[in-house]
């Protein structure tokens, strides 16, 4: 019994050091890869209901055409638009957000981009701050007086 509990303790000390070792991922020196202009845009002080829309642009500094098979927001008051063409080695491309300005208050959403790039999930921000628009009404001094 006591060679069979020794021999059950190595192989578990075995199996525990064999599972730490990670293994490197291989990266394919001929895959697409992301060069954003800017990962966070900075919509900062807007006015409620104000355009919403602005632009991730990025290239495409890999080896081979660059695939974007999905975008996800954080938040259903981001909506992304993107090409689903590939985007050739050494081009431009683009993804248009757009978010909703109607709620006032600030705001930071995440939108992970999915695709065949070295990097398979990149993660770009937005954020900033909506507020209400000033009345166009300006208070009069009253002309009753109270004395």
């Amino acid at each position: 019994m006591k060679k069979f509990m020794t021999l059950l303790f190595v192989g578990f000390i075995t199996l525990s050091v064999n599972a730490q070792q990670k293994k490197q991922p291989v990266v394919d020196p001929n895959a697409p890869a992301f060069e954003f202009v800017t990962e966070v845009i900075d919509y900062g002080k807007i006015e409620q209901n104000a355009n919403g829309v602005r632009k991730f642009e990025f290239k495409n500094i890999g080896k081979s055409p660059l695939v974007i098979t999905r975008v996800q927001s954080s938040c259903g008051c981001t909506v992304p638009k993107y090409s689903k063409e590939p985007i050739l080695p050494g081009k431009k491309g683009e993804i248009e957000v757009k978010y909703a300005t109607n709620r006032t208050g600030g705001f930071s959403k995440t939108l992970t981009i999915y695709s065949n790039a070295t990097e398979k999930t990149k993660r770009v921000r937005i954020k900033g701050i909506v507020s209400k628009p000033e009345s166009p009404v300006v208070k009069q001094k009253s002309a009753v007086s109270s004395k």
